[in-house]
């Protein structure tokens, strides 16, 4: 069966789109309408007028497409696809964080569930974290579940205490700085390109730091030719596809996979048109509180 072909007539037949994560295993970009980040997806999520959205990515992202369009189809192929660090924090660990620091405004990053958000005041992606928290106008704010991402947004804007939950990505969080340091000797021509997922230590040694979209730009607008990608594979693939001109190097020849990320392929996106299934819910409640987390974050990012 040639799955593209067929996934591309049910889409039509069904007016059906397809959100792609660009972590996702690269052949999912033949069937997608839209490939990009949390919030590029995000925002298209919030405008599409299809009946069924089908999400190439993991858990809180179908979640959040879910939440915005409570009265369309939201279907993830794959649920097994989830994320570590949006599950290093439920509700009740939350409150907690909270009870110890009362009265400070609480952002949530994207990675998070839907019960998580519907208890915070704003949401960010890597992409607006930084405007995010500056748009608070407060001393101080909690920042959860990444402390990599939120320890540097902190050293961005230099006038906030960003009070972090102690949650981070496992896969940025393990690239290591000797490795980063190894790669660069060997690759003294590079440009270092880093997520705001690692470390800070990490981060240091980078020339630039963004979101995988800025990553992405960077390379666009960039003369250089050479470049060493500090975050996951899905990236370089990408990057090796659109620019054959250009080098692309992984730390010390090791790709950073998330495994949860390439657990959908076209069958599962083929049988979950055909099906309408599995199909993500969330609580009227819970997704009422959390849409104005969301649509907060949507509006600053305008």
């Amino acid at each position: 069966m040639n799955y593209i072909n067929e996934i591309n007539r049910l889409k039509k037949d069904k007016n059906a789109v397809i959100l792609a994560h660009c972590y996702q295993n690269v052949e999912i970009d033949e069937v997608a309408d839209y490939i990009g980040d949390s919030l590029y997806l995000s925002q298209k999520a919030a405008e599409t007028d299809a009946d069924i959205i089908i999400f190439a990515g993991v858990y809180f992202m179908a979640q959040t497409a879910k939440i915005l369009n409570p009265n369309k189809k939201v279907i993830l192929p794959n649920l097994k696809a989830g994320c570590d660090m949006a599950d290093m924090i439920d509700l009740q660990q939350l409150r907690e964080f909270k009870k110890h620091n009362p009265n400070i405004p609480t952002v949530c990053y994207i990675n998070s569930t839907a019960e998580v958000k519907s208890e915070c005041d704003i949401c960010c992606t890597s992409s607006n974290a930084i405007k995010i928290v500056e748009s608070l106008n407060s001393p101080k704010v909690l920042f959860l579940p990444d402390q990599n991402l939120g320890r540097w947004v902190e050293k961005q804007l230099g006038n906030v205490e960003v009070i972090t939950y102690n949650g981070f990505c496992p896969i940025h969080n393990n690239l290591d700085t000797a490795e980063m340091k190894e790669t660069k000797a060997n690759h003294p021509n590079a440009i270092v390109l880093a997520h705001p997922e690692c470390r800070e230590e990490f981060l240091e040694l980078a020339d630039y730091v963004g979101s995988t979209t800025g990553i992405i730009n960077y390379v666009k607008n960039s003369s250089e030719k050479e470049f060493i990608i500090a975050t996951e594979k899905g990236v370089i693939d990408r990057l090796q596809r659109d620019y054959s001109d250009k080098k692309f190097y992984n730390i010390c020849d090791k790709p950073a996979i998330c495994p949860s990320m390439k657990l959908i392929k076209l069958e599962d996106i083929y049988n979950s048109l055909v099906s309408e299934t599995p199909e993500i819910e969330v609580d009227k409640e819970i997704s009422q509180k959390a849409l104005k987390c969301i649509n907060r974050m949507l509006e600053v990012s305008k």
